[in-house]
């Protein structure tokens, strides 16, 4: 579907800093409406959190990490450096400020507006990627598997009953399983000590989260956009005009939209917002696995960790490792969930494996940061989405596209906002 363009957008430029899943998309919905749009990024930067992730549209997961009670478990998972949520001792003090937030976002005076939040992105997130890939050619690249949530024992999974009943609340279809023979009619060749899990059909992935990003990538160029890059190091205005100060030039624009992902924050600041940014270090390992037939995406509830088809291979991946962007990765957590997942699926093979870290921009009440600038409403923020980037790219690219155009959005815009951070 095309847009007309608004009268004002097809003399407007657009500079968008950021080439992932997120930046890449808002560029497509904002050509749709004649914006003239340019998509910086930094010269050799680290391998997106876009091309290596699990691939999932994960829409059934609407309730956000910092649930009631969590910070009882933390302390348990925070200092196990193997553990599905981990801090490196080194970082701890440094991280102790969002920590707060996080804690704070777990009340449950807090918690079910953010639930409401999450599930209400969730469902724009489901439409909004039936209209981008109907729009640039991406149902071929999608697979329509479902998936299965799959716990350990009978007591964790009654424990699970807050989550489905969530899913319930807020229209998301499941089945709940409770015996092998029913797990194994949908994923035959998981370990019989499985027998209790939760099957969600209308959970999508792509089938190569690289892929998804090159398609979508070639249709943004070839509709008239441009990525250069360039390393873009703060941001100053005029009455009428954006200055984006780049390492080796000034570049202008009447729209800035920050999309840099993990590296967001200190754009931000110099616009003069202080956002309590942190950063996921997610890790997974991509092999052959050999005549495994996986027929639905995985996600092993209890251990923190998914399985996903990538192409023709497997990818292992998760955990959260609050860890910052500056420390070396610690790959024993990859191998660590590769050992797991053999234990799980005991016929796979894990031939030619191939380890990767990726940074994902989290913020403490894992709501994504979308709109205006408090301080400065040319401004408009894309990021935050956590280790949900691919699954709200599409419906982040709609807001950010009415928020420049002055429409109203079709969910309520203020848990998005910055201001939720502001005194």
């Amino acid at each position: 579907m095309r847009f007309l363009a608004d009268s004002m957008s097809s003399k407007q430029k657009i500079i968008i800093i950021g080439s992932g899943i997120i930046g890449i998309s808002v560029g497509l919905a904002l050509q749709e409406v004649g914006f003239h749009v340019r998509i910086i990024d930094e010269p050799g930067s680290t391998p997106k959190a876009s091309e290596g992730n699990a691939g999932a549209f994960a829409f059934s997961d609407i309730v956000p990490l910092a649930t009631p009670g969590i910070m009882r478990s933390a302390p348990r998972w925070l200092f196990d450096p193997l553990g599905p949520l981990s801090i490196p001792p080194s970082y701890a003090f440094s991280i102790a400020p969002w920590l707060m937030k996080f804690w704070r976002a777990s009340w449950s005076d807090k918690f079910p507006a953010l639930l409401e939040a999450q599930a209400e992105l969730m469902a724009l997130s489901r439409s909004a990627l039936d209209r981008q890939a109907a729009a640039h050619r991406g149902e071929a690249l999608l697979r329509r598997e479902g998936q299965l949530r799959l716990y350990d024992t009978e007591r964790n999974f009654l424990e699970s009953a807050s989550y489905w009943s969530a899913c319930k609340e807020f229209g998301i279809s499941y089945t709940l399983l409770t015996s092998h023979d029913e797990i194994n009619e949908l994923q035959p060749g998981l370990h019989k000590r499985f027998k209790y899990a939760g099957y969600t059909p209308d959970w999508v992935n792509v089938c190569d989260p690289k892929l998804w990003l090159r398609n979508l990538y070639d249709r943004f160029v070839c509709g008239g956009g441009f990525v250069e890059h360039r390393r873009a190091r703060s941001l100053s205005f005029s009455s009428d005009t954006v200055t984006v100060r780049c390492d080796d030039d000034d570049l202008y624009c009447d729209f800035v939209v920050v999309a840099a992902g993990a590296w967001s924050k200190s754009l931000a600041r110099t616009v003069g917002d202080n956002i309590p940014l942190e950063t996921e270090r997610g890790y997974n390992t991509t092999f052959d696995p050999g005549d495994f037939d996986l027929r639905t995406h995985l996600t092993f509830a209890d251990h923190g960790f998914v399985v996903s088809k990538v192409g023709e291979s497997m990818r292992v991946g998760g955990a959260v490792e609050l860890g910052g962007l500056n420390a070396p990765p610690n790959f024993e957590r990859s191998r660590i969930l590769l050992s797991k997942a053999k234990q799980f699926l005991p016929s796979i093979d894990t031939i030619g494996c191939q380890e990767w870290m990726g940074f994902r921009p989290s913020m403490p009440d894992s709501l994504p940061l979308i709109g205006a600038s408090p301080k400065q409403s040319k401004v408009v923020y894309a990021f935050g989405h956590g280790h949900l980037g691919l699954t709200q790219s599409a419906a982040t690219a709609e807001l950010v596209r009415a928020t420049i155009l002055g429409k109203p959005w079709p969910i309520s815009s203020a848990p998005f906002s910055a201001a939720r951070f502001m005194p």
